[in-house]
């Protein structure tokens, strides 16, 4: 029986809260990021959009370029020793970053390499962390598990966007992001002393055992090639997988777009700066913990229809920034697609955990963030130019058109509609039944 009692009971778990704290502590690193690193980059010297765009590529590029390695290596090697590497490798990028802010000496390829490597990081980390859940709890707790790690996500969210455009209007950008940098820090710490459970420690000593022996780096890379081909298998032989990952692609590629230089350019020029896009940030974080204590206890028998249902509402604060609607309705915006944003997300993570094998798992995580993420700098390099050529306002109504055509073409295919929970998932007296 589902409860809220029986679900706070799973942070008795060693394991699971020591993963809970360090991604609670490394996304409130990260939310100092968006608003310090934007508006760090528009005040220096000759900046403009197009500057921003430069920094935010080369972040986004090496994490698409990177992501399949990323599953490879979080398949072979303990995820959470591959967290801790990626959470180290961000620690590295935004302290430096930072260096670059505090002592003025930015110039644009050096901004771009750290921005790079904290690219690679998220590439190393977002399939291992997909990945690491199921080997951290039972089957049955994967979808409390995962909104449970959506709560302490969205506190930070929220902690760290106020707290972030809070440092960036009263001491700088460079000091925000000495923050992120020591919080990636502690996570990796954090991570550090995580251990897998026995079995799934004995799985992966298991599958390492039955690799054939690397005599040459040729031998190695034909593994990886081999790695890649079965976790595509598992990946393209799911139509509700492939569909959605299609349609995120094109999602990520508007809200990379709007929420990476359109928003905050707009929020510069037109709402009061940096104070104004935090609280848009915050208004969406706000939302996705409201989201959390839907996720609780929605079990819906057609988890992948409700959850792509759930992306038609993201485009709302992007329409009403473009139509010049007043910055309170803009917040509001931001709340519900916060609220969408989580329940799709938790939907998603557990569909896919409760799917895919778990050896595979990563693979096909990494399959997941490449195809959504990989229009991701198309977008970028498109936001500056667009924001010079027709405005950033009309810019903003066409990536709120391409969220909801893309929404509505993937409701049309079956897979996606029709993919149903297991029974038991779904029979708890307190969830609350959908479809």
């Amino acid at each position: 029986m589902h409860s809220y009692r029986s679900d706070l009971g799973m942070l008795r778990d060693r394991d699971f809260s020591l993963l809970l704290v360090a991604r609670t502590i490394s996304v409130l690193g990260t939310s100092f990021a968006p608003v310090a690193l934007a508006f760090g980059v528009l005040a220096l010297p000759g900046a403009t959009a197009g500057t921003l765009s430069v920094v935010l590529t080369a972040e986004s590029l090496p994490m698409v370029v990177f992501m399949l390695v990323g599953g490879v290596i979080a398949d072979r090697l303990p995820r959470d020793r591959v967290m801790m590497t990626a959470e180290t490798l961000n620690a590295a990028a935004f302290l430096s970053l930072a260096g670059m802010m505090l002592t003025g000496w930015t110039p644009l390829p050096a901004l771009a390499t750290a921005a790079a490597v904290s690219g690679v990081s998220t590439a190393i980390l977002f399939p291992a962390l997909t990945g690491i859940v199921p080997d951290v709890v039972e089957a049955d707790r994967l979808q409390t598990a995962n909104a449970l790690l959506g709560l302490g996500t969205n506190i930070s969210r929220v902690a760290g966007l106020v707290m972030g455009g809070m440092t960036v209007v009263l001491i700088g950008a460079g000091w925000a992001l000495v923050v992120s940098g020591l919080m990636f820090s502690l996570a990796a710490v954090l991570v550090a002393a995580l251990r897998l459970k026995p079995a799934a420690a004995r799985a992966s000593d298991e599958a390492e055992t039955v690799r054939p022996a690397r005599t040459s780096l040729l031998d190695g890379v034909r593994s990886v090639f081999t790695d890649l081909r079965g976790g595509w298998r598992e990946f393209i032989s799911r139509q509700w997988l492939w569909v959605v990952v299609a349609q995120f692609s094109l999602l990520v590629l508007a809200m990379q777009a709007a929420h990476g230089v359109l928003g905050p350019l707009v929020a510069k020029e037109q709402m009061g700066g940096a104070a104004a896009w935090s609280a848009v940030l915050a208004g969406e974080a706000v939302g996705m913990l409201g989201g959390i204590v839907v996720t609780l206890r929605l079990r819906p028998s057609r988890p992948i229809l409700i959850a792509t249902l759930m992306t038609l509402p993201t485009a709302l604060p992007y329409l009403l920034l473009g139509i010049s609607a007043p910055l309170w309705t803009v917040v509001l915006g931001a709340v519900v697609m916060g609220v969408c944003f989580d329940v799709f997300g938790v939907l998603w993570n557990t569909t896919m955990q409760r799917e895919i094998p778990p050896e595979a798992l990563s693979r096909v995580s990494s399959y997941d963030a490449l195809g959504s993420l990989m229009f991701g700098p198309i977008g970028l390099m498109l936001a500056g130019p667009a924001a010079i050529l027709v405005g950033p306002r009309p810019a903003l109504l066409g990536c709120a058109a391409l969220i909801l055509l893309a929404s509505l073409a993937a409701l049309l295919f079956p897979g996606v509609r029709g993919l149903r929970a297991p029974a038991q998932e779904t029979e708890a007296p307190a969830a609350v039944e959908a479809v």
